[in-house]
């Protein structure tokens, strides 16, 4: 079951650094305590939505991966 989310960023095709990125700029419309869905398909966003996350101090709530499909859930700290 998906967490309830704010908005929603679709960057399936894209390449590292861009899913970061747009990520990013996302999360910056945002209110604290908002939730971004993001969806990605490149493999690398499995090690660097975490790593972003915690650096910049927002929490990861949920993250699951199916048939090439990444999807995170980022609750903005």
């Amino acid at each position: 079951m998906e967490p309830p989310c704010t908005r929603c960023v679709d960057t399936s095709g894209l390449r590292c650094p861009e899913p970061v990125m747009m990520l990013h700029n996302a999360l910056r419309k945002l209110a604290v305590g908002e939730v971004l869905k993001v969806i990605a398909t490149d493999p690398t966003t499995e090690r660097d939505i975490p790593r972003f996350c915690h650096y910049l101090g927002h929490e990861l709530v949920k993250t699951s991966a199916e048939q090439g499909v990444y999807l995170y859930f980022i609750r903005r700290g």
